[in-house]
């Protein structure tokens, strides 16, 4: 069985002329952020990779997420494929991991989180909000295999206000 944890990076800043890429947290992103990964930390098992978009906004998530859970910082692993919109690119990524992991934490972007959660999980979303986490399960020994997921937990900043 493969568990697969979703996380959209939380509220940015459209305030300032920089590069998508470079934008960071809003205040409100920050503390939805802690606010979301210290009920998160509940939902995840001993043992897992973590894997983050390079946007610094999803950087940003990642290391709040993983402050708040004691995950090692240098543990995470930054992915330029990440920084993608598309449920498509998303899903090739995720379907690359090593078979050796079961656990896979990933921190990355909408439209492909969301389209990615509607096309496998058995519960519609309409949209993953900022912050959101949606905790996947497969019936499948290899990642390249994933189809038809469980949508066992979603937990999104609203909920927790």
């Amino acid at each position: 069985m493969k568990q697969l944890y979703l996380i959209r990076h939380a509220k940015s800043s459209w305030s300032s002329p920089l590069n998508d890429v470079d934008r960071p947290l809003t205040n409100r992103g920050i503390q939805d952020a802690h606010l979301v990964s210290g009920v998160v930390f509940h939902e995840l098992p001993e043992a897992y990779l973590f894997w983050s978009s390079i946007a610094k906004r999803a950087k940003e998530t990642a290391v709040i997420l993983a402050q708040n859970v004691s995950y090692p910082l240098e543990s995470i692993q930054f992915k330029a494929e990440l920084y993608t919109f598309d449920n498509r690119k998303l899903e090739q990524i995720i379907k690359s991991c090593s078979d050796s992991c079961d656990h896979l934490i990933v921190c990355g972007h909408n439209e492909a989180i969301t389209n990615f959660v509607n096309k496998f999980g058995d519960r519609f979303i309409d949209n993953v909000p900022t912050s959101g986490f949606v905790k996947l399960a497969f019936n499948a020994n290899c990642w390249k295999d994933i189809a038809d997921g469980q949508t066992l937990k979603t937990i999104f900043p609203k909920e927790l206000k």
